[in-house]
């Protein structure tokens, strides 16, 4: 049952991820900034990129004992994501931004990394 639950956690947090880069990607190329969801960066980054950097974490520690790799790698695509997510934020910044484009990504980064970790972890125990 806990394998079921992390499959699903997991299954949401990469729902998430796609969703968050999609709207991102329409509000590239539109002169409005706003994507088909009606949400600013900090509504978009709290409703969408906060559970999807949490949700592959948790769904490690709850199948911690048993071996998955599905899991693994689902928790690894999750992390990958995350980490193309902030280099897309590096290479698309203006510069006109308040904001630091790096450091703000950067903090992107070490939650992908450690989620890569975590999937690798998993694939290594299956």
């Amino acid at each position: 049952m806990a394998i079921t639950a992390s499959y699903i956690l997991t299954g949401i947090a990469i729902g998430l991820l796609v969703i968050y880069g999609a709207d991102v990607a329409a509000t590239m190329g539109s002169e409005n900034q706003q994507g088909f969801l009606p949400l600013d960066d900090m509504q978009r980054g709290i409703g969408l990129g906060a559970p999807s950097l949490i949700l592959p974490i948790i769904a490690f520690f709850i199948s911690l004992k048993e071996p998955s790799k599905g899991l693994g790698i689902m928790i690894v695509i999750s992390g990958i994501l995350i980490i193309i997510g902030g280099l897309a934020v590096i290479g698309n910044s203006s510069g006109e931004s308040e904001r630091d484009p790096i450091a703000s990504s950067a903090m992107l980064f070490a939650p992908g990394i450690i989620q890569i970790i975590l999937g690798g972890i998993k694939l290594k125990k299956s």
